[in-house]
């Protein structure tokens, strides 16, 4: 691929709000994305599986959107502390991949922009990050769960 529009796609990507972009011209492809604003350089999150995208029977995700439910209606169950809260709509991932370790455990320090897991939209894999520093008090998502807008994710102080 042409070093110039490797260069374009750069330009192209730091224009807009993507996270990241891949493009593929017969044989080659080139895969750009961002780097977490806290300015360290974390490999990009490798595509879930096939398995993690196929759509679960309503039956079983009821006791799942109960829990979901029941978390963001009940502040009794939630630590004090900063909470941060979904950015997004979309489908939550602990690790990088199902081989990995998760980014945060309960009980483990973290810094204003460490990545704290995963949202994937339409494709497109979004870091969540720390917006304060302080050590994990909960994590109220599991991992594979469908994420709204505004919901509570984790719990900081």
């Amino acid at each position: 691929m042409d070093l110039r529009k490797i260069k374009k796609l750069i330009d192209l990507l730091e224009e807009s709000n993507l996270a990241e972009i891949e493009i593929k011209e017969g044989e080659e492809s080139v895969r750009l994305a961002r780097l977490p604003s806290g300015g360290y350089a974390a490999p990009a999150p490798a595509p879930a599986p096939a398995l993690q995208h196929v759509e679960v029977p309503r039956a079983a995700a009821a006791p799942a959107a109960l829990s979901a439910e029941a978390v963001g209606k009940s502040t009794k169950d939630i630590p004090d502390g900063h909470t941060v809260r979904s950015p997004m709509v979309g489908t939550y991932y602990e690790a990088q991949a199902p081989d990995k370790p998760p980014f945060v455990k309960v009980g483990q320090q973290v810094k204003a922009g460490d990545t704290l897991g995963i949202i994937e939209a339409m494709k497109m894999f979004n870091p969540i990050e720390a917006d304060v520093s302080g050590t994990v008090r909960a994590i109220l998502v599991q991992n594979g769960q469908p994420i709204e807008f505004d919901e509570p994710m984790f719990v900081i102080s």
